[in-house]
């Protein structure tokens, strides 16, 4: 199984933002535990990172034939970007959806996911554990 992971805006400062809602590791140490929950699991995954909306469709566009499943966490863009929601639909990819923290129990605006419709399950509010429970579902 090959499994693409897309991380949002913002997701490159993991260690120096907001270090109370988002902990102290950084992106680096986020890599390299998804490539380690991977092995473990005996998937293939390619992660990658962009603070670009249109680079996150393309991306999901490019899963289309090419990828078995995504992991997004798709950061502010989840709550603003019915882009993203209309690829995720349109190329028709397993999705689930990832958050560090959890997005439901932060900001008012947090509450809407226009990811949530068309991913089949959320893993959110155990740091990087949250990229660990969608792997292990995707692969399951």
């Amino acid at each position: 199984m090959k499994i693409l992971v897309i991380n949002g805006p913002n997701l490159n400062l993991l260690g120096v933002r907001e270090p109370a809602i988002y902990g102290r590791q950084t992106y680096a140490e986020l890599e390299a535990f998804i490539g380690k929950v991977a092995k473990e699991l005996g998937v293939e995954v390619e992660v990658r990172q962009t603070n670009h909306e249109g680079v996150i469709v393309d991306w999901i566009q490019e899963c289309r034939g090419r990828f078995d499943a995504l992991v997004l966490n798709a950061a502010a863009y989840t709550h603003t970007s019915v882009a993203i929601h209309d690829a995720i639909k349109a190329v028709e990819v397993r999705t689930v959806e990832v958050h560090l923290s959890e997005p439901k129990n932060r900001d008012d605006f947090r509450r809407v996911s226009f990811v949530e419709d068309v991913a089949e399950r959320t893993c959110s509010g155990r740091g990087f554990e949250s990229y660990a429970d969608a792997l292990r579902h995707l692969a399951s």
